[in-house]
């Protein structure tokens, strides 16, 4: 890789950086994750923004594009978004930019990083275990079959992903799996972007909508 494109993906990920929402010091809701939190964040239309204006309150959002649980640096790693946050709420997703590397096939080796069959050990586990011990409850968002990779081999890894992590909730009354598969068809291109695969405005107010009756004081 020349310096030139190394300068060039140095600021692209500065820019990410700096159009985090950031932690409002009231907040009793913090956002964390990759790009399906953070999608349409430009046009005040994220998940936390949404949320936001469900509740009525200062949700704070930490959530970035490319983030990933076992890689990526600084807050381009899910659990350091979360690196001296105390609220009371953290909601969150994780693992897809994980599971991008393993071609849909091969990814039982990226999935046990994560979490183990059991739901007890990996990254995933180590992140909400932390999280509990500083006092705050958990929702985990998982993800929805996008229209881009419906019926495909792909649907394979986030099913696994899925099971393991309905484990982990079960084990602890203070986090709670939300499955946006229940929410979400990928027959209905209205939800989803461009792209095919990151929520539309409406889908992400459809994600905001599933989870904030759980947040309620």
């Amino acid at each position: 890789m020349t310096r030139w494109l190394l300068l060039t993906l140095a600021l692209a990920l500065s820019l990410l950086a700096a159009c985090g929402r950031g932690v409002p010091q009231d907040a009793r809701i913090v956002v964390a994750g990759d790009s399906v939190m953070a999608w349409n964040r430009s046009a005040g239309a994220s998940v936390a923004d949404r949320l936001e204006a469900r509740l009525g309150e200062p949700v704070g959002d930490v959530s970035l594009p490319l983030a990933q649980v076992t890689g990526g640096r600084g807050p381009l790693n899910i659990p350091a978004q979360l690196d001296g946050v105390r609220a009371p709420w953290v909601v969150l997703n994780g693992g897809a930019n994980d599971l991008s590397g393993c071609d849909c096939a091969r990814c039982e080796p990226v999935l046990d990083r994560l979490i183990s069959d059991d739901g007890r050990r990996g990254a995933n586990p180590a992140l909400v275990t932390d999280l509990r011990a500083r006092g705050s409850r958990v929702v985990w968002a998982d993800y929805y079959t996008s229209p881009r990779y419906a019926g495909t081999a792909c649907e394979a890894p986030y099913r696994v992903l899925e099971t393991r992590l309905a484990r982990m909730a079960a084990s602890d009354p203070g986090v709670t799996l939300v499955d946006m598969d229940r929410v979400f068809s990928p027959d209905d291109l209205s939800l989803f972007a461009s792209d095919r695969t990151h929520p539309s405005r409406k889908g992400s107010a459809r994600m905001a909508d599933t989870i904030a009756p759980l947040l309620r004081r």
